[in-house]
């Protein structure tokens, strides 16, 4: 039987607004990225990064936890402008967060 994946925990927040902006950013670089870029990837990145924040600022650590919040929360955004949903949004966001963290997101490493 396999091992379970221990849980992937952020350092707690010191400034959670550089968080926020650095979140924003990324994610909306990633978005323009991977098809084309469009007007709607601002509004999405900045409502995850409030998400995030506010998540954060609540003392929220756990990547498995933020990720649940995110696509919980992302579901309430309009996605019918983007090729986007909640979900790869909130993956987006993981996958971010593990490459700040210098964790291989390949083969549970």
């Amino acid at each position: 039987m396999s091992e379970p994946i221990s849980p992937i925990t952020l350092p707690p927040v010191q400034n959670p607004q550089q968080e926020g902006e650095w979140l924003q950013t990324a994610l909306h670089k990633w978005l323009d990225e991977q098809f084309i870029p469009e007007p709607i990837n601002q509004e999405i990145a900045q409502r995850a990064a409030q998400i995030f924040v506010r998540q954060r600022m609540e003392g929220e650590n756990d990547v498995g936890s933020l990720v649940i919040a995110l696509v919980t929360e992302m579901q309430a955004f309009d996605f019918s402008k983007s090729f986007y949903g909640e979900f790869a949004v909130a993956n987006a966001v993981s996958d971010l967060l593990l490459d700040s963290l210098g964790i291989n997101r390949c083969c549970g490493q």
